[in-house]
């Protein structure tokens, strides 16, 4: 079992990164967008790894932090839950916000997740709340809004790079209105990746 691989970040993609270890062995692995968003080319990363095989493919799924890993695998004892809606669970509402949308049985904020409906957030909750300590939930600052929404989920994002909530508030809130949606609608779930890459490349024009 493949549990951590440790090297350099090759390219980024919306829902991938290649990571070159030091043997040449490149291993492409699917992420969640809050932590896709603090990768760049060239970086040395340590990325915590679960691997997912079916029938006709073999899946790496990869996060920054332990604590990410260890949600992804518990959402996949939920009846139901497989490995796709976890990681869009966690790109969605980012592991600090899900866990709290979990402990506070919010279904609507685990509603928004794309893949799950209200009925996967009620099993969920019943099944993972009493395993879910409230200080995992409140490991994000409480005046952050945590509804879920592309905002939300870039804000979060900024956040947890050290960014202050004010500037990440700022920053998050004119790529939303200024690149939202190519197709001048509002911005989805699949946007957010290139939300929060803009996000990030506008405050750090700003030093």
């Amino acid at each position: 079992m493949i549990g951590l691989l440790s090297g350099t970040v090759e390219s980024v993609d919306t829902d991938t990164t290649l990571i070159m270890l030091s043997s040449g062995l490149g291993f492409t692995v699917r992420m969640p967008a809050t932590d896709l968003s603090s990768l760049h080319a060239g970086q040395h990363a340590r990325i915590y790894t679960v691997l997912s095989a079916s029938q006709d493919q073999m899946t790496l799924y990869g996060f920054i932090d332990e604590s990410s890993r260890r949600l992804f695998t518990q959402l996949q004892k939920t009846s139901g839950i497989g490995p796709k809606v976890a990681l869009s669970l966690l790109s969605t509402l980012g592991a600090t916000g899900l866990s709290r949308a979990i402990v506070d049985g919010d279904v609507s904020a685990l509603s928004t997740a794309p893949g799950l409906g209200r009925k996967g957030a009620q099993k969920i909750i019943l099944e993972l709340s009493g395993i879910l300590s409230r200080e995992d939930a409140e490991k994000t600052p409480a005046t952050m809004d945590s509804d879920g929404s592309p905002m939300s989920t870039v804000i979060q994002g900024l956040m947890s790079l050290g960014w202050s909530e004010q500037d990440s508030t700022a920053a998050a809130r004119r790529v939303c209105e200024t690149d939202g949606d190519p197709h001048d609608g509002a911005p989805g779930a699949e946007d957010i990746p290139r939300l929060l890459r803009l996000a990030l490349a506008s405050m750090d024009r700003g030093r």
